[in-house]
């Protein structure tokens, strides 16, 4: 004979006496009706208050943490073997060779200078009257497209007559853009640059021929063309470090801009690039000024158009008023961590840039038209809406 044991205690086990009857919707609103009683009030305050601002706090800064802690997913690249730059006006070229560990060439040689252009029409003739005394052949491709895909007017076009004063020496290409939404931007970049390889074919140059390569802002110092086409024995590929401005030569950040380099052409070999392509860096060879412009509206159209346009995370970064004050303070675009390695040069970079007051040893250009340009200067933060 079988025995049965029942249990006549009362239960208040909710759970229990849902889950055994019911549709599923209603067996599964009654399930998280169950867990969410067996729940103490922290971990409500937990879960409805701490949870969700620790998410909104991830969204605004999320950026900002990864780059603080790039020291611990990402290490600094191989060191450049930076080579000592000797100048003075009173020292002949012959010594400067010398001083360099270089000879001295019997004729110079013919210097390319090759940009691809967005926006940049005043910085473009700042480089070009900086340039000029030593360059035999400048090339320029636009494109009606940005990096990102958005149309844009052909401005060098349309600004032409201001540039004819390098008119014998110019070769001038256009290109359409591909305009493929949502396509990495530096893909679009990428195929302007094999454009402007055959465009620096069609402008005639030849092997042993000295290239420069560098964007619109990134601006080398005339005695430093002078000087790598009169010595013979540089490296076939030369980066050149720039003393990086922000906004205006008012700005000094650093001098760790190297992207721009100087290339004895060999066909076949050498490759329109902006990446690093050697290991070896010419110290102290010119200028960076990025985002150097007169007009807000400038500011806005590159914020958009360039690679990094990513970096626009809220619609509030175009504000013209926030990017005027911005300018003026020295501050971040983008409201980034500094782009740094170690902690010790994250933490030094911290904050607004310091203003500098010194405009010694800037393009000569710029000091003789001073006050055309003088909102590339020391003083004058404010800017033309546009």
């Amino acid at each position: 004979m079988s025995e049965e044991y029942y249990n006549s205690k009362k239960t208040d086990d909710f759970c229990g006496d849902v889950t055994a009857q019911g549709t599923r919707a209603a067996l599964s609103l009654s399930r998280i009706r169950c867990i969410l009683k067996g729940l103490d009030f922290k971990t409500y305050i937990f879960l409805f208050v701490v949870v969700p601002i620790g998410v909104f706090f991830l969204y605004l800064h999320g950026q900002k943490i990864s780059y603080f802690l790039r020291p611990l997913w990402e290490s600094p690249p191989k060191p450049f073997h930076e080579i000592p730059h000797y100048y003075h006006e009173n020292v002949s070229m012959e010594n400067l060779c010398r001083l360099h560990g270089w000879k001295i060439r019997e004729s110079p040689r013919r210097v390319f200078d090759a940009v691809l252009f967005s926006n940049e029409v005043e910085m473009l003739t700042i480089r070009w009257k900086e340039m000029y005394p030593y360059v035999s052949h400048y090339v320029i491709l636009e494109s009606n497209s940005t990096f990102t895909g958005l149309p844009k007017p052909l401005l060098f076009a349309s600004n032409r007559k201001n540039f004819e004063f390098v008119e014998s020496r110019l070769t001038y290409g256009k290109i359409g853009g591909r305009f493929k939404k949502g396509e990495n931007p530096f893909v679009e970049e990428a195929y302007q640059r094999v454009a402007l390889d055959r465009l620096l074919k069609i402008a005639g140059i030849e092997d042993d021929d000295l290239l420069i390569m560098s964007d619109v802002d990134e601006i080398p110092s005339a005695h430093t063309i002078n000087l790598l086409r009169w010595c013979d024995d540089i490296p076939p590929i030369l980066h050149l470090q720039m003393r990086n401005y922000l906004y205006s030569f008012e700005f000094f950040l650093d001098d760790k801009s190297w992207r721009a380099s100087a290339h004895r052409y060999q066909s076949g070999k050498t490759h329109y690039a902006h990446y690093r392509q050697s290991d070896v860096l010419l110290s102290d060879a010119g200028w960076h000024c990025s985002f150097c412009f007169r007009h807000i509206s400038e500011f806005i159209f590159k914020m958009k158009a360039y690679s990094h346009n990513d970096r626009v995370r809220f619609p509030h970064y175009l504000n013209p008023n926030r990017i005027q004050n911005v300018i003026c303070e020295g501050s971040d675009l983008f409201d980034m961590i500094p782009e740094e390695y170690t902690f010790k040069e994250i933490i030094g970079k911290l904050g607004p840039i310091p203003h500098s007051y010194s405009a010694v040893h800037l393009p000569s250009y710029l000091l003789n038209n001073a006050e055309k340009y003088k909102y590339l200067l020391p003083g004058n933060c404010k800017r033309e809406s546009g």
